[in-house]
């Protein structure tokens, strides 16, 4: 259904108008009024009663329509057919991509190259000849967010949502069964709908958005931040922009935006943008927080492919200005829609151009840096269509639309990891470890060095870079701390905090001495306790490095179950903090899941502000709050 925001009755652009031949004739018509389902089926009839010649052309067709509406598997069973004939390059593109959507990355690749042997200065050629093995790295991107199939999802498809200012979630669907159906993919035609946020999480049930449902396609749609102003996509049919066709005696239409304003509480005074057209569409917006900029998909002229990116200035006296292209760095030869700007200028979209998993994924850009598309990764993206990203910042919950399991349903969204870089990245970081006095252990590590275990022989905390060589260390008691026995000095590890100085490339791997083995006492800490936000329980980027180091702990100590246990600051009621405390422990506990460690080996549970870290009660300082609202792992099997 979303591939049909793109262009309603119009081909989509990197498709040929189908020949007229005398088998296909209906179908043909079918095909070229977009209504792609109604296509496949009306080949599938002609199919036996056609010649060799004219079922090679039956093959593609068969291929693209399924490619539309969309159906991977029917794709690829005549995409596979239709190259047996020599076919044009961006059929062997079309034909990687639905591979991929079924997981069949080998053969996608082979498919690739010959779309690069075809069309070599093409920038998807380009981009795939400078990263073949682009796949491995998408699935070691860092998990950002949890993902959850939303209840009021229909079995049509549900797509686009936006909340907006005043807890309403505004979304598009097809489920209206009383509508006309689309040809495009056999459902009713879209109407937006809108359920309300709770305040404890829930979604109310959906209801029609009120004198904003037409007779045809109706969204998706975007709010301002005043809850006053909304931007919707509909047909060009409203305002009577339409080509007739007196051959076929059909009216062509395109998507085309429209602005609501809400008066007395009610949406009306719907006009029909200026920029809009009968030649080409307009769609998906997405607007500015300042509400000076708008931001929407369209096909029109200086577009570099199929759908690009566009944007618009609103000027102060409510008129427009001219629409800009987003440029090549955000555009492909592909389609890129529905895009979403946050608060800092962080631009979200839908591409099928750049490198993903398959299908459409979701990317980010800094507008105002490095200008770099990052692909946000799993689980917001997968093999399927991945589409519709939006963020509201003030409730901590976005949302992504997928066709994952079927039809397209909406997901929400909860972010693990805040972080002031729009993809943060898992960096090597040092770590320090409290120890029982029996069983201290030193481990110390550089990302430019090799990982090594040493024992040491000092009480308490201790932190520092891992060594190249194993060795044993002795304890000292000078002001220095700890040296060890190498006849060539490896450095200083300080007790007080745990800097490794020297020059580690002296090292020496024949090191005498015993060496130990990691060893790690039941109920020790397993590292630093990591802190939150007030009210929040979200991972920020300096509890994001501490966890990390759990991770390499917990994979280098296969057999250790560790427990979190989460607090909260004295502030608020104490059922509310018990509440967040859980939240809080659930989060930490995901966190460490998201990176490969299983499930069995690490449960938290929360505590409320009933075991404070620094016992002030309600006087306390900023600061020690801060301690309060924290983390800790207990190590509970080595």
């Amino acid at each position: 259904m979303k591939k049909m925001v793109f262009a309603f009755v119009v081909a989509i652009i990197s498709f040929k108008v189908a020949a007229q031949h005398g088998n296909t004739y209906i179908a043909d018509s079918y095909f070229n009024r977009s209504e792609y389902a109604n296509a496949a089926d009306a080949y599938l009839e002609v199919m036996d009663k056609s010649q060799r010649k004219e079922k090679n052309y039956i093959y593609k067709q068969l291929a693209d329509s399924y490619y539309n509406v969309p159906d991977a598997p029917k794709a690829n069973e005549w995409y596979a057919k239709a190259i047996a004939q020599k076919q044009d390059a961006e059929t062997y593109y079309r034909y990687a991509e639905m591979l991929k959507v079924e997981g069949k990355y080998e053969e996608a690749s082979k498919q690739m190259k010959q779309f690069v042997k075809m069309a070599p200065r093409d920038p998807r050629s380009i981009a795939f000849k400078e990263n073949p093995d682009y796949l491995t790295k998408l699935n070691n991107i860092v998990k950002m967010f949890d993902l959850k199939r939303l209840d009021f999802n229909s079995d049509k498809s549900d797509f686009g949502a936006f909340l907006s200012s005043d807890n309403i979630l505004y979304f598009a669907s097809a489920r209206n069964t009383s509508r006309k159906i689309y040809g495009w993919n056999n459902e009713p035609f879209l109407d937006l709908y809108a359920v309300v946020y709770n305040a404890n999480g829930t979604f109310s049930e959906p209801v029609l958005v009120d004198n904003i449902n037409s007779k045809y396609h109706d969204g998706p749609a975007t709010i301002s931040a005043d809850g006053n102003t909304m931007y919707f996509a509909s047909e060009s049919f409203k305002k009577r922009l339409f080509h007739r066709n007196k051959v076929k005696k059909i009216k062509q239409g395109q998507v085309n935006l429209f602005k609501a304003t809400k008066i007395d509480g009610k949406w009306g005074d719907i006009k029909s943008l200026p920029f809009n057209s009968k030649d080409y569409s307009t769609s998906n917006p997405s607007l500015s927080k300042d509400g000076k900029t708008l931001y929407f998909s369209s096909n029109m002229p200086g577009s570099v492919g199929g759908v690009d990116i566009w944007k618009v200035a609103i000027n102060p006296d409510g008129t427009y200005g001219k629409p800009q292209n987003l440029g090549k760095t955000i555009n492909t030869k592909g389609n890129e829609s529905f895009p979403f700007v946050t608060d800092d200028h962080k631009l979200f979209f839908a591409s099928n151009g750049h490198q993903g998993f398959g299908g459409l994924d979701v990317y980010c850009v800094d507008l105002v840096g490095e200008m770099k598309v990052h692909n946000l990764g799993k689980p917001v993206n997968s093999a399927k269509d991945d589409f519709a990203f939006s963020f509201n910042k003030a409730k901590n919950i976005g949302f992504v639309s997928s066709n994952r399991h079927g039809s397209d349903n909406i997901y929400s969204i909860i972010p693990l990891v805040v972080s002031e870089n729009t993809i943060p990245e898992a960096t090597e970081t040092d770590w320090k470890e409290e120890k029982e006095p029996e069983k201290p252990i030193l481990f110390v590590e550089n990302s430019d060095l090799v990982k090594k275990e040493v024992a040491i022989g000092v009480d308490g905390l201790v932190q520092g870079i891992r060594l190249p060589a194993k060795a044993m260390l002795n304890q000292s008691d000078d002001a220095n701390g700890i040296r060890t026995t190498a006849s060539e000095s490896i450095g200083t590890v300080k007790k007080e905090d745990a800097i490794v100085a020297g020059n580690t490339d002296n090292a020496r791997t024949d090191v005498t001495g015993e060496n130990a083995n990691h060893t790690i006492a039941v109920g020790a800490k397993a590292l630093d306790d990591i802190y939150f936000d007030f009210d929040k329980s979200v991972i920020n980027e300096a509890a994001a490095k501490e966890l990390d180091k759990l991770v390499r702990i917990m994979n280098e100590n296969p057999e250790m179950v560790v427990m979190v246990r989460s607090h909260t600051d004295s502030r608020g009621k104490q059922g509310y903090n018990l509440k967040l405390s859980e939240q809080r422990a659930e989060s930490t506990v995901q966190y460490v899941i998201s990176k490969g460690i299983s499930k069995e080996r690490i449960y938290g549970k929360g505590y409320g502000e009933s075991l404070p870290k620094v016992n002030c009660q309600d006087d306390c300082t900023v600061w020690k709050h801060l301690q309060n609202r924290r983390s800790e792992f207990i190590i509970v099997k080595k």
